[in-house]
């Protein structure tokens, strides 16, 4: 049986957990000694892949020089919730995929999204989102449909942290040219891609339908890379009924030369915003 993927929390409190030994300049060995367990514990834990208890995690702290009792206090409570998800558990076991997708979002520093038929979910308007949910053939309840609404606009809410990650997204022109909802909805959609498409740490290339064929005619997919070099980059394939995780480095280098591969095949970014613009002016 496969191990359940480490919550937000745990991941987070591995990051600190390298920063700060690292930081005192220990190794894994001396940790390891500190608290009595092998090396290999360690580097689970720093991993996400193990948790560590309130007592190890009180005597790492003491021997990495933590003595800010505040700070040691936010690392235990941490611990302690180490195993809850974040604002997503309310998503419910119906979306645990959706809800293994958001954590990986929220705790990237760069995300590269690929979408050839649909707006990409951090670049969407609430209504384009709505109309979205709206069409299902699961013919979901009104409240259903604002619930998703309102996981999706918040999380779109990591784009606009000081430490906002770098967000790459291929647009395919088809998700530009398909009037979800009409021109009432399309034309402040696309308003919103040009908006974003402005900022230094995001940048929109778009798939013209010129392109020919190309890497990414079998399916949208989002690459997640991470700031601890511990945690390897994961691939989010989604379908139908949820998403595909991949995290091994032969499935994340093959969709990684993919993207590459599109950014080629794509319009610049100058080029795609006078295209995005161009569509909207057609409307």
């Amino acid at each position: 049986m496969s191990q359940p993927r480490p919550t937000v929390r745990r991941r987070r409190l591995a990051s600190l957990l390298v920063e700060l030994r690292e930081g005192a300049g220990k190794s894994m060995d001396e940790a390891a000694d500190r608290i009595g367990c092998h090396k290999t514990k360690i580097s689970r834990i720093e991993n996400a892949r193990l948790g560590i208890s309130l007592g190890e995690l009180r005597d790492l702290l003491t021997f990495y020089g933590i003595d800010d009792a505040t700070y040691v206090e936010e690392l235990v409570g941490l611990a302690r919730r180490s195993g809850e998800r974040g604002w997503t558990r309310h998503l419910g076991a119906t979306f645990s995929s959706y809800v293994d997708h958001i954590d990986y979002e929220q705790t990237s520093d760069y995300i590269r999204s690929y979408q050839p038929l649909l707006i990409a979910g951090l670049a969407q308007t609430a209504d384009y989102a709505r109309e979205l949910y709206r069409n299902n053939p699961e013919m979901m309840s009104r409240s259903e449909v604002d619930d998703l609404v309102n996981t999706r606009m918040q999380r779109q809410e990591i784009l606009e942290k000081s430490d906002a990650p770098r967000l790459t997204v291929i647009q395919g022109e088809v998700a530009l040219r398909t009037q979800v909802g009409g021109a009432a909805i399309m034309k402040p959609q696309l308003d919103r891609l040009c908006t974003l498409a402005d900022r230094h740490n995001i940048e929109v290339q778009v798939l013209p339908l010129n392109s020919g064929a190309h890497a990414g005619l079998v399916c949208a997919f989002v690459v997640f890379g991470f700031p601890t070099p511990a945690f390897s980059d994961v691939v989010c394939v989604e379908h139908v009924t949820g998403s595909l995780l991949m995290e091994t480095e032969e499935e994340t280098k093959r969709y990684t030369l993919a993207f590459d591969s599109l950014r080629s095949a794509a319009l610049s970014p100058t080029a795609s915003l006078d295209l995005i613009r161009q569509v909207r002016h057609e409307l």
